[in-house]
Protein backbone atom coordinates (compact mmCIF):
# COMPACT_ATOMS: atom_id res chain seq x y z
CA UNK A 1 0.00 0.00 0.00
CA UNK A 2 1.30 3.86 -0.62
CA UNK A 3 0.66 4.48 3.36
CA UNK A 4 3.32 1.67 4.10
CA UNK A 5 5.60 2.92 1.38
CA UNK A 6 5.48 5.79 2.35
CA UNK A 7 7.28 5.01 6.22
CA UNK A 8 9.85 3.34 4.62
CA UNK A 9 11.61 6.67 2.33
CA UNK A 10 10.81 10.01 0.75
CA UNK A 11 7.14 10.22 2.44
CA UNK A 12 6.39 13.68 0.70
CA UNK A 13 6.66 12.08 -3.10
CA UNK A 14 4.96 8.92 -2.41
CA UNK A 15 2.08 10.66 -0.68
CA UNK A 16 2.19 13.28 -3.48
CA UNK A 17 1.86 10.83 -5.99
CA UNK A 18 -0.97 9.02 -4.15
CA UNK A 19 -2.82 12.08 -4.06
CA UNK A 20 -2.61 13.27 -7.45
CA UNK A 21 -3.19 9.40 -8.97
CA UNK A 22 -6.64 9.51 -6.34
CA UNK A 23 -5.18 6.45 -4.89
CA UNK A 24 -6.83 4.44 -2.38
CA UNK A 25 -5.96 2.43 0.73
CA UNK A 26 -8.14 0.10 2.15
CA UNK A 27 -6.23 -0.34 5.36
CA UNK A 28 -5.85 -4.35 4.82
CA UNK A 29 -2.37 -4.08 6.87
CA UNK A 30 -1.04 -4.28 10.10
CA UNK A 31 1.18 -1.20 9.65
CA UNK A 32 -1.68 0.78 8.00
CA UNK A 33 -3.74 1.02 11.11
CA UNK A 34 -0.67 1.26 13.00
CA UNK A 35 0.30 4.42 11.70
CA UNK A 36 -3.45 5.90 11.62
CA UNK A 37 -4.29 4.63 15.04
CA UNK A 38 -6.83 1.82 14.34
CA UNK A 39 -7.27 -1.17 15.59
CA UNK A 40 -4.82 -3.85 13.71
CA UNK A 41 -6.47 -6.63 12.00
CA UNK A 42 -5.48 -9.46 14.05
CA UNK A 43 -6.46 -12.03 16.68
CA UNK A 44 -9.58 -12.35 18.51
CA UNK A 45 -10.42 -8.69 17.69
CA UNK A 46 -11.19 -9.45 14.01
CA UNK A 47 -14.59 -9.86 12.37
CA UNK A 48 -14.59 -13.14 11.86
CA UNK A 49 -14.09 -14.17 15.32
CA UNK A 50 -16.74 -11.68 16.98
CA UNK A 51 -19.56 -13.91 16.73
CA UNK A 52 -17.51 -16.86 18.53
CA UNK A 53 -19.08 -18.64 20.84
CA UNK A 54 -16.90 -19.87 23.86
CA UNK A 55 -17.00 -21.26 27.50
CA UNK A 56 -17.32 -18.74 30.32
CA UNK A 57 -16.30 -20.62 33.43
CA UNK A 58 -12.83 -20.58 34.57
CA UNK A 59 -10.62 -23.17 35.32
CA UNK A 60 -9.62 -23.61 39.31
CA UNK A 61 -7.61 -21.16 40.89
CA UNK A 62 -4.04 -22.92 42.51
CA UNK A 63 -4.00 -22.63 46.58
CA UNK A 64 -0.32 -21.07 46.17
CA UNK A 65 -0.31 -20.85 50.02
CA UNK A 66 0.23 -24.65 50.30
CA UNK A 67 3.69 -26.15 50.94
CA UNK A 68 5.38 -22.65 51.28
CA UNK A 69 7.16 -22.36 54.55
CA UNK A 70 7.91 -19.43 56.11
CA UNK A 71 11.48 -18.18 57.83
CA UNK A 72 12.93 -15.07 59.02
Amino acid sequence: SFLSAASFQETTRVLTDAAIKGKRDDLLGLKENVIIGKLIPAGTGMRRYSDVQYDKTSAPVADVTEDVEITE
